[in-house]
């Protein structure tokens, strides 16, 4: 065999394989164009619909072309089946993924303790103010400073009173003059000059004069040259407003005296708590000044309004204070118990999505899917549980982590179909309008209405409506004409 055969062989033999290669790729090209067309999606399922590579919003029903020149691509259903209609389906590979952790609703008994900073104050119906009916000027001082202890009945100062001095006078002579008249046959002489008498000792009873110092003065007839005021009660005294020498009038509050034996508490509450409380509740006081030893007191007033500028509530306790150990103006912490509410319906409140106008908590269903939905609150325990008063029902899972990734896509999905329900509308509205992602030449159209193909028509083909179609427009007619010929 000479070297031309041997030639001719080899390049016989190259073709021959070279055939063979191009039947084989062109046979699988063909293979997996028809399964393409058929079905786009893993399994042959139908798409949900075709969007943009670059812009998830832009959505169609039918594949086309994207703003871009680019191909839209498939969006195919999830391998578990159809997603329920309000809510979303996930594989479990991807449940495990992003941590999806739920619990179940349960109904059970919620409580919450109401924690509030408190202050001590005085207990206000043991306040006592002390003044003068008279005018005059002070004498002498027994109590004279701030923080000492009296008792009921101690003399606190003497005040010298001209006015006093002068009545006095007058009610020796009025008790002369009774006497004199006492054996008068004269009805009025008598009455007279008991009824001056009368009245000048009812004026130094009005100034609180005590009746012994009325009875000593008728007595022995000497008229007293200063007037001593008491203690009304017991307690310590809190404001003293008043100095040897000065002159006073009985519009001087000359003593407060407060009785510490029993103190407030006063704690300021916000509103979204105020349900919790109720009036006879325990609660418990802690103060920095005696750690270790929490006192227990009752609430006994809830204020009936608002602070406009802290939205709170003020509330009181009563405590015992016998030993003295709470001061009026100490800090402290109260926490008030507040009433069970006994078989309520609850979910934990990591399942809570609050959207500030709605509050929402996804439902696990099994195998893979998941519902967003609407709840309404009620009240807050405090320790991690929230009362549903509608939208759940006992035994349900609710998801409790990764929640805000499922309602996210929730919502992508809700928003696809409403820009998909938006484009059929249009389409409905337009029935002769030609479709932009088709591409398909139509025999004898009109000339184009896009601005850059005005005033072109072409013979067996139409003009494209858009930039990006005019080469595939003129393409077809260019094949319809082959066609033809």
């Amino acid at each position: 065999m000479n070297l031309r055969n041997i030639s001719g062989l080899v390049v016989a033999l190259a073709l021959a394989v070279a055939a063979g290669w191009w039947s084989r790729d062109l046979l699988s090209l063909e293979q997996t164009s028809g399964a393409s067309a058929e079905s786009p999606c893993p399994g042959g399922g139908a798409p949900l619909y075709w969007k943009a590579p670059m812009d998830p919003t832009y959505v169609r029903d039918a594949p086309g072309k994207s703003p871009m020149g680019m191909d839209l691509v498939p969006e195919c259903p999830p391998a578990g089946g159809a997603a329920p209609e309000d809510g979303v389906l996930i594989d479990a590979a991807t449940v495990q993924n992003i941590g999806v952790r739920t619990v179940p609703v349960e109904q059970r008994d919620l409580s919450r303790s109401v924690r509030a900073v408190a202050r001590v104050a005085y207990d206000e119906r043991r306040v006592a103010h002390v003044h003068t009916k008279v005018q005059g000027w002070v004498e002498r001082l027994s109590i004279d400073f701030v923080g000492q202890q009296v008792t009921r009945g101690q003399p606190l100062l003497e005040i010298y009173s001209p006015e006093l001095v002068a009545t006095q006078e007058e009610l020796l002579l009025a008790a002369r003059y009774r006497d004199a008249t006492e054996q008068s046959p004269f009805d009025d002489v008598r009455g007279g000059g008991a009824s001056l008498f009368a009245a000048t000792k009812r004026r130094l009873a009005l100034w609180d004069i005590p009746e012994r110092t009325v009875e000593r003065l008728l007595e022995t007839g000497a008229v007293k040259r200063t007037l001593t005021l008491y203690a009304p009660a017991s307690g310590v005294v809190t404001e003293l407003g008043v100095r040897a020498g000065m002159e006073v009038a009985p519009n001087t509050n000359l003593y407060t005296i407060a009785d510490l034996s029993r103190v407030w508490v006063l704690a300021d509450v916000y509103e979204y708590e105020l349900p919790w409380l109720a009036l006879g509740q325990t609660a418990r006081v802690e103060l920095s000044y005696l750690p270790g030893e929490p006192m227990q007191g009752e609430l006994t007033y809830i204020a009936p309004f608002l602070d406009p500028k802290t939205r709170t509530t003020q509330v009181r306790l009563e405590l015992d204070n016998s030993s003295g150990r709470l001061k009026p103006g100490m800090f402290g912490n109260a926490m008030i118990q507040g009433t069970p509410r006994p078989g309520v319906l609850a979910i934990s409140a990591d399942a809570v999505i609050r959207s500030g106008t709605r509050a929402i908590a996804v439902v696990a269903r099994g195998e893979g899917r998941f519902e967003p939905r609407d709840i309404e609150l009620g009240l807050d325990g405090g320790d991690g549980w929230i009362e549903v008063r509608s939208g759940l029902e006992r035994g349900e899972d609710v998801v409790v982590s990764s929640q805000f990734l499922i309602d996210s896509e929730s919502n992508l999905q809700e928003a696809v179909k409403k820009l998909l329900a938006a484009g059929s509308a249009k389409e409905a509205a337009s029935p002769m309008a030609p479709d932009a992602h088709a591409g398909h030449a139509m025999h004898g159209a009109e000339a184009s209405k896009s601005k850059g193909h005005e005033g072109h028509a072409m013979h067996g083909s139409p003009a494209s409506e858009s930039k990006g179609h005019e080469g595939h427009a003129m393409h077809e007619h260019h094949d319809a004409s082959t066609d033809e010929e």
